[in-house]
């Protein structure tokens, strides 16, 4: 069972109690998992309960407005010259034609061509936007009359404050991983991305299924810690692939089925405004549904997707475009399909069946293993609040980070090939995604302890073997798809030295 009382002794400050009545008033508002915690960390008792729905709900609704209320947001601004704060995702973008910068709230119908971020303003808040492309923050809006001899006035940003609540410590995280077993982490990891673990165990389910289960849904989150992680997942309806990838970050982008440009992915450099793409500002693009994605043009995106998979970089007319986001690949399929040994990509458009594309996919998302969402496996209790957890994870992306475990991994791992020969992508794939695994994992491991024997094991059985099956299926999946060119190539062997 899950063990609350050492949760909350190892994590005194950042946990929160989850209760699936709670969590619904935020799903009805379509509010984000980390804005969910913040929430109720603030307005719960010291038992962790909120005893007022009704008061909670209309603070959600004050403190998170929603389109209807821009009307209320505009009269506001004309009459009083500035807005309340509330929580809003901003983007921003810079016009070297005008040389200005202005900013968007998509979720409040406010665009680029009716704002302004005036130069006093930007100098004070643009170390609070992420990578000064926006994020969500504090907000409080102005209006700026129209200057003479034109029609509109602008709304300008008056504030913005980065949403980061929590001081974080990657030590202290650490020191409290090292207070767990493995199997005991895993359902921490769980409850901090709303599941529950106890419910894993479905009846009749067999021991090596449940943990199976388990490690499937935390492969997931391997973006969320390792840069340019890019992964496939073909998976039942109802697995809960939108919500991880829209629901539990603020540091990652979810695309939804229907259309999607060269422009709005790595930049748009139309009518001289330099807007950035969503990789470059991401820690992952996660595209729904590419049963049903439209690319305004395949052959385009196809060679650009190639491109920046390959180094985090791809050129942009005369624009070099670099980001660190992983790019995620998400659809459903029918149970009948979920093998290795068949053609599980044979209903997806013709540029998902692209081996040289498939070739940058470092690793395949078995989601047959994990079970369907239901009121069961929602959290319930005690849980580290995601707020918290994302924040570790996205702090668990910095370059010195990536390195140090890399370092290890690198360390830990022999690769023997019988040919004498292995390729550079395969090995990079399984070396990521081990680097990945060993952040959400292992996050305590350092030099003395991968020396321990029994670390070596579940090194081996959480991190390696899940990382070389990963990128065997990919490579089962090319040789189906261009068995000329991968029918006779064979993975090398990864050992733990």
């Amino acid at each position: 069972m899950y063990d609350f009382q050492k949760l909350r002794e190892c994590f005194p400050q950042t946990t929160i109690c989850k209760d699936p009545s709670v969590a619904a008033v935020f799903r009805a508002a379509k509010i984000e998992a980390f804005l969910r915690d913040w929430i109720v960390k603030r307005k719960a008792n010291a038992d962790g309960q909120v005893d007022n729905l009704q008061e909670l709900s209309e603070y959600v609704a004050r403190i998170i407005p929603n389109r209807q209320d821009r009307e209320r947001l505009v009269d506001e601004a004309l009459s009083s010259g500035e807005t309340r704060a509330f929580l809003a995702k901003v983007g921003v973008v810079f016009n070297p034609k005008t040389n200005e910068h202005t900013f968007e709230i998509n979720s409040l119908g406010f665009a680029h061509n009716e704002t302004i971020i005036e130069d006093y303003v930007w100098e004070r808040v643009k170390d609070e936007l992420l990578g000064e492309a926006g994020g969500w923050g504090k907000v409080r809006l102005g209006y700026l009359p129209p200057e003479p001899k034109k029609k509109n006035g602008r709304f300008t940003l008056l504030e913005f404050k980065n949403f980061r609540p929590y001081q974080v410590d990657l030590d202290s995280y650490r020191q409290a991983r090292a207070e767990y077993e493995i199997e005991e982490w895993i359902d921490v990891l769980l409850g901090a991305i709303d599941y529950n673990p106890d419910a894993f165990a479905r009846q009749g389910a067999a021991p090596q299924d449940v943990a199976l289960a388990k490690h499937t849904m935390l492969t997931r989150l391997l973006p969320f810690v390792e840069p340019r992680v890019n992964l496939i997942e073909l998976a039942p309806q109802q697995t809960g692939k939108s919500y991880i990838f829209g629901k539990i970050g603020k540091y990652g982008w979810l695309v939804g089925g229907g259309s999607m440009s060269r422009a709005q992915m790595f930049a748009d450099l139309r009518d001289g405004n330099h807007r950035k793409g969503l990789v470059t500002f991401n820690d992952f693009v996660a595209i729904d549904e590419i049963k049903s994605i439209n690319f305004n043009d395949d052959k385009e995106m196809g060679g650009v997707l190639k491109g920046y998979m390959e180094d985090g970089r791809v050129k942009v007319g005369s624009t070099q475009v670099e980001g660190d986001a992983g790019i995620i690949f998400l659809g459903n399929i029918d149970v009948d399909d979920m093998s290795d040994g068949r053609d599980m990509f044979r209903e997806l458009p013709e540029i998902f069946r692209d081996s040289a594309l498939l070739q940058r996919v470092h690793g395949f998302v078995p989601g047959r293993y994990i079970p369907s969402l239901s009121i069961e496996v929602a959290a319930k209790g005690w849980a580290l609040n995601a707020e918290y957890f994302t924040e570790i994870m996205h702090m668990l992306r910095d370059k010195r980070e990536t390195l140090r475990y890399r370092g290890l991994v690198e360390r830990l791992v022999r690769v023997e090939s019988a040919t004498g020969e292995t390729s550079n992508r395969e090995k990079e794939a399984v070396f990521r995604l081990c680097s990945a695994y060993m952040k959400l994992f292992f996050p305590h491991a350092d030099e003395t302890l991968i020396e321990d024997v029994r670390f070596k094991n579940e090194f081996k059985r959480y991190c390696l073997n899940p990382a070389v099956k990963m990128q065997n299926t990919v490579l089962r999946q090319m040789q189906i798809i261009n068995p000329n060119e991968f029918k006779s190539k064979s993975m090398a062997t990864y050992l733990v030295r």
